[in-house]
């Protein structure tokens, strides 16, 4: 609920649209909520709402920016934490740490630079780091679904790692903007495009939903049978995806109770799980 009236007040200047737009938000979610629903699909159903009816495509334009900002300014004291152990595990958690720069999540005020610094050390809760080596050394290709903006600054980090495995790279990024959701532009920002082969969803959707991807990604998805899922929502997604005889491994920090509780973790734990 927060995430909607923050992209309703990006988004709109005007109070009495901005109060229409979360009465119908609100309605859409208590009609379509139910056991079985998916809540990154009701997500992206309201976050297209709202671009269509304030005319606004990417209310966090400014927020991505500042992400990649803040990722990027931070870079000297991961390459510290990288110097001193190399490990994989080490890439991973510097890739977890950057899905803390989530503005559906927290405040647009959060000091993210700070949250990050104080995180940058923590240990991971579920630790599948042995079977994610075995997969490395197993395949030759992965498909790497990235998350948000300003995160993808580590993922650059890990993807780097991965390939001295001799593993080829597939970054997936939104077609559109939804929240700080990573699109073409803030990948090609950071440079993705100079070490891998970027692709999209086919859709402005919140992570993975079956229902709006790409008749080409839903393609590429099936034919590949290794998968890196950055972030809750594409773990919410990937768990309505059929991934039997794949090799699927989610990176997140659980920032809420639902996902955390799925997950049998505490709120804000670091987790690197093999689906």
């Amino acid at each position: 609920m927060r995430q909607v009236k923050e992209v309703i007040d990006l988004s709109c200047d005007d109070e009495t649209l901005k109060f229409e737009l979360m009465q119908n938000c609100i309605k859409h979610m208590a009609e379509n909520f139910g056991k079985d629903s998916q809540p990154n699909k009701l997500a992206t159903e309201v976050n297209q709402y709202i671009k269509k009816q304030t005319n606004c495509a990417d209310a966090y334009f400014n927020q991505k920016e500042m992400s990649n900002e803040i990722a990027l300014s931070l870079m000297p004291k991961v390459n510290n934490i990288l110097k001193s152990n190399d490990s994989l595990e080490t890439y991973v958690k510097v890739a977890i740490v950057g899905n803390i720069l989530d503005f559906g999540v927290y405040n647009i005020n959060t000091d993210f630079k700070k949250l990050i610094e104080d995180n940058l050390n923590r240990n991971l809760v579920i630790n599948d780091i042995e079977e994610f080596e075995k997969a490395l050394n197993s395949h030759d290709e992965v498909l790497y679904l990235v998350d948000n903006a300003g995160e993808i600054v580590f993922d650059r980090l890990l993807i780097e790692k991965i390939m001295e495995y001799g593993v080829d790279v597939v970054v997936v990024v939104k077609s559109g903007p939804i929240v700080n959701d990573a699109c073409l532009k803030e990948a090609i920002d950071v440079g993705l495009d100079e070490i891998a082969e970027i692709i999209t969803v086919g859709s402005d959707s919140g992570g993975i939903v079956k229902e709006m991807i790409s008749r080409d990604f839903k393609r590429r998805f099936q034919e590949s049978n290794f998968i890196v899922s950055k972030g809750m929502a594409n773990y919410e997604g990937l768990t309505e995806m059929n991934l039997k005889g794949k090799d699927v491994f989610s990176l997140l920090c659980s920032k809420c109770k639902p996902i955390s509780k799925n997950l049998d973790v505490d709120v804000e734990s670091f987790v690197l799980k093999k689906l």
